[in-house]
């Protein structure tokens, strides 16, 4: 037992600590009927916009045409209803800096005007802001004073809400880029390379005589992280200010009988993961596999393989709920590549392949 009396304590709390009792039971809920609730997704397009506008907007998403003005209004107001009748209450153009962290500006939807509050939202809105760009990182693109950013709208990743225990929002992927059309995050280079990858296959395809259609990346990103009780956590204050230990002795028993790797999970963490994964089914994330890792307290999540930039979304959003839902259970998440020395680190294997509708995977063997 430790002689440091605040880590005894936190140690006899953890051990003293009653099991948590969940707010939920998968064995009482469809996942088929919460999987997606939370989309607006194709099937709710198609029943909410006019046929002449899900022609368009599906023709913008899967070959990249443009969508005029006038449909972008009516697919706002359309996501607007939607989200209404969810309770958000504001939207906000999601990106994805240079931070490696999602970046957001809430904008509620309720503009008052003269006869009261009214619930607004226009194709511009939907399609174009201009978040202040001056206080991110930018790689020496450009100078502090040029502040001026955009986002613009990612018809291909579907928009989607997001609940918090006191409301709800409607949260827009977007693309980062600078007034000269600089990209200031990760996902415009996604973008621009899943274009070069469509362009350069389909040239090959051609030479083979193949009708193929639109060719796409497709990814499915594992992820891994440790699960550490707050309690101890709190107490290290290199893993608090910096998300991995920086000094330490090294612990009596690591990895070395390989007892953990897909060893039986911990009703506590398992837990956890439930909840967790019940929060990606809401958001149409498609989680397929948890396990024990190798490391000590140690774990992973994988999902099923879907086009690269819904995946690079999708992988953004479990990383924001993992921490979120950490909390609740008494964790904290740490995401960090190598948060502890002697022992494994969490991994970000991406499992890559391109194919299309017409040619299915083109890596597949044989």
């Amino acid at each position: 037992m430790s002689t440091n009396p605040a880590r005894r304590n936190a140690i006899e709390a953890i051990a003293s600590q009653p099991r948590l009792q969940g707010s939920f039971d998968f064995r009482n809920e469809k996942i088929d009927l919460i999987y997606g609730q939370n989309v607006f997704s194709l099937d709710k397009m198609e029943k909410r916009l006019p046929k002449d506008v899900f022609k368009s907007l599906k023709a913008s998403i899967e070959a990249g045409i443009k969508l005029d003005a006038a449909a972008a209004d009516v697919v706002a107001a359309a996501i607007k209803d939607w989200a209404l009748e969810r309770g958000a209450t504001h939207y906000a153009h999601v990106f994805y800096p240079l931070t490696g962290f999602t970046a957001e500006k809430h904008d509620t939807f309720f503009e008052p005007n003269g006869n009261g509050t009214l619930a607004q939202f226009s194709g511009k809105a939907l399609i174009q802001a201009e978040p202040d760009a001056s206080s991110f990182p930018n790689g020496g693109l450009r100078s502090t004073f040029e502040a001026r950013g955009y986002t613009a709208w990612d018809v291909t990743s579907p928009a989607y809400i997001f609940d918090t225990e006191n409301g709800s929002t409607l949260c827009i992927p977007t693309a980062f880029v600078s007034w000269k059309g600089e990209a200031l995050d990760k996902k415009t280079p996604l973008l621009r390379s899943m274009a070069a990858v469509n362009k350069a296959a389909s040239r090959v395809l051609a030479l083979f005589g193949k009708k193929h259609g639109y060719i796409s990346a497709s990814c499915g990103p594992e992820q891994e992280y440790f699960l550490i009780d707050a309690r101890l956590f709190h107490l290290r204050p290199d893993l608090y200010t910096c998300g991995r230990s920086l000094f330490g002795a090294k612990p009596a028993k690591g990895q070395e009988f390989e007892d953990q790797y897909f060893g039986t999970i911990p009703d506590r963490v398992l837990a956890c993961m439930m909840e967790t994964e019940r929060e990606c089914f809401k958001l149409g994330i498609p989680i397929k596999t948890r396990h024990n890792e190798v490391a000590p307290a140690q774990y992973e999540v994988a999902p099923i393989y879907e086009s690269a930039n819904v995946a690079h979304d999708h992988q953004m959003l479990t990383m924001t709920l993992l921490r979120r839902v950490a909390t609740k259970h008494g964790f904290v998440c740490l995401l960090a590549e190598k948060p502890f020395a002697g022992v494994n680190g969490s991994g970000k294997h991406v499992n890559w392949s391109i194919g299309g509708a017409g040619v299915g995977n083109l890596l597949e063997p044989g």
